[in-house]
């Protein structure tokens, strides 16, 4: 569906000197997934998601939707955008402005006001559509956002940001939101800080870091760890606190009967287990310090433990 091929972008600072955003990009996303993008702050993710909507063309290498350049491709089918800072003028009212937004996405002036309430129902925004939007809080703003880019059915829905400012209970909405969305022929880019939200909604996440990708994640497969992968592992026991020196004499105590395990691969960490079990502990609950997906990420950028 969106093919990127070796794509380079270059920029001239206000002193001639030559900066790289992008260099060699090359993915595909296919129709039917939702895909992520993650990576450190300037990083390279605006200005793909700029080349993506043809805003920028690239310095080296090609970029097709459904085999067309992304100028083309956004003329003649549309794409369904979120920008990463919703900015709307604040004198307009909520529903009115979506009513603008439809008029300028082609929706038909016989279905703007159905489409248009369904939007607002959907985000649920009713009882903010008669509100101006300098009255909204960030949330609702967010929402108002995510609003204006479901007004149309496009095979294309990029969104930057789109949790940002949302609330606990419309974040878990929002995931409902992206179920829906989810079609045989239409690919949904979703970038994002958040790589919780990412593992729960994306079906394969690229990660990206100066200009450059790092590795791409399946974070739906169901791989066992590489080997000697030695992921941080959280362990809480209910009984058996007395055995621990002698099974996992490097565990740290993080207070009461909870300790995290370093340096370990998987296979050790459930031998120890099991030594602890035959030994009469109670394992309460044992987890990875870090999703799957962070976990990569930390690889792919470079981020030590000790590290925010």
């Amino acid at each position: 569906m969106i093919a990127f091929d070796h794509v380079g972008k270059r920029y001239r600072s206000l002193f001639g000197r030559e900066v790289r955003a992008l260099d060699d990009f090359s993915v595909e996303l296919r129709a039917g997934e939702v895909f992520g993008l993650a990576g450190p702050n300037g990083a390279g993710k605006s200005t793909l998601i700029s080349l993506l909507l043809g805003f920028l063309g690239p310095s080296e290498g090609t970029i097709r939707i459904a085999g067309l350049d992304p100028r083309r491709y956004v003329e003649a089918h549309g794409i369904s955008y979120l920008s990463e800072l919703v900015n709307i003028p604040p004198s307009w009212r909520a529903e009115e402005t979506l009513k603008r937004f439809a008029l300028l996405a082609g929706v038909a002036g016989r279905a703007r006001d159905a489409r248009v309430n369904d939007v607002i129902e959907r985000m649920g925004l009713e009882e903010h559509r008669a509100k101006r939007v300098k009255q909204l809080s960030k949330g609702n703003l967010q929402r108002l956002g995510l609003a204006q880019a479901l007004l149309t059915e496009e095979r294309v829905v990029v969104l930057d940001e789109p949790t940002h400012g949302l609330d606990p209970v419309w974040t878990q909405r929002f995931r409902d939101v992206v179920g829906s969305l989810r079609r045989d022929d239409r690919t949904i880019l979703i970038a994002s800080h958040n790589l919780d939200e990412l593992a729960r909604l994306a079906d394969r996440v690229a990660i990206i870091d100066h200009g450059r990708l790092q590795r791409v994640v399946d974070v739906r497969g169901t791989a066992e760890p590489a080997a000697g992968d030695r992921t941080p592992y959280r362990l809480v026991l209910a009984r058996g606190t007395e055995l621990l020196p002698a099974v996992f004499p490097a565990a740290r105590s993080l207070g009461q009967s909870e300790f995290q395990l370093d340096g370990l691969t998987l296979d050790e960490v459930n031998a120890g287990l099991a030594a602890l079990l035959a030994g009469g502990a109670l394992v309460s609950m044992v987890y990875p310090v870090h999703s799957m997906l962070e976990q990569q990420f930390r690889d792919a950028v470079g981020v030590g433990e000790g590290s925010s």
